[in-house]
């Protein structure tokens, strides 16, 4: 497991090669239109072969939009990494099973059209934070992000309703969402971890009520087929800064999920 004291000195040493671009802005998106909502795509004019960073923006699948991504698109793009960005219908227009399948069309989009703005579809990673996150590791897990490189999850606790609602930790956000038992399966990633060996997954944790162990669950359900995760303890942040924080200078999330992107997708 990482935690965050431990990266500290290095996460500023993997900060320093791109000091010096601070305080350049990122290009400004390519916005497109994959179908059932928008997209933002962040790349370098002319740019070729870039491994891509997918990102699914958090709200309680209810608010939330694209465009709040702070200071990720600088920092992966100074990195080597093109960005991009999506929107999904929200509720209570669309149900969190819609939401998932917007989230598999965004990425089929994607892995199709990424190649003229720059990036390369066979190194994609997923990343989504809070509700995101949990719509990213139920895609992924259940496999709607076919040749997806890996997954980089930020902090929920719905990986498995049903166990959450046993624990008690059905609160009154979780449960505004996921009303109907019947969908608990369906809607769990864990529900599909089981049987075979999953992309590399990093998942990271806030000191949010429950988020720890809830994650570490997680974890060795993943490991137990195989697959290669990594743990980062991020019991120093909240459930925000977890996200707010992503790309900042010396901040030991990022160095260490920048390693792993590397360790992944080169």
């Amino acid at each position: 497991m990482i935690d965050r004291r431990t990266l500290l000195l290095s996460s500023m040493a993997a900060l320093l090669p791109v000091a010096a671009l601070a305080d350049q802005s990122p290009p400004s998106p390519r916005t497109l239109d994959y179908g059932p909502a928008k997209l933002d795509v962040y790349a370098p004019d002319g740019a070729s072969g870039m491994a891509v960073l997918f990102f699914v923006h958090g709200g309680a699948w209810r608010f939330g939009k694209r465009t709040q991504v702070q200071a990720k698109p600088a920092f992966l793009l100074r990195n080597g990494f093109c960005f991009v960005s999506i929107d999904y219908r929200m509720l209570p227009g669309a149900d969190v099973a819609t939401q998932a399948g917007d989230v598999e069309q965004a990425y089929e989009y994607i892995r199709a059209n990424i190649a003229k703005h720059g990036g390369d579809p066979k190194r994609i990673v997923a990343m989504g934070h809070s509700a995101g996150c949990h719509l990213v590791a139920l895609t992924g897990m259940r496999g709607g992000l076919p040749g997806v490189a890996a997954l980089l999850l930020d902090d929920t606790r719905a990986y498995d309703l049903a166990a959450l609602a046993k624990n008690g930790g059905m609160v009154r956000a979780y449960a505004r969402v996921f009303s109907d038992p019947s969908q608990w399966a369906a809607l769990s990633p864990a529900s599909y971890v089981d049987g075979h060996k999953h992309p590399p997954t990093f998942i990271a944790y806030s000191h949010a009520s429950g988020r720890g162990e809830d994650s570490k669950v997680f974890a060795d359900r993943l490991r137990a087929t195989g697959t290669q995760v990594t743990l980062f303890d991020g019991s120093a942040y909240s459930h925000m800064s977890i996200h707010h924080d992503f790309g900042e200078d010396g901040d030991a999330l990022t160095a260490a999920a920048l390693a792993f992107l590397k360790s992944t997708v080169g």
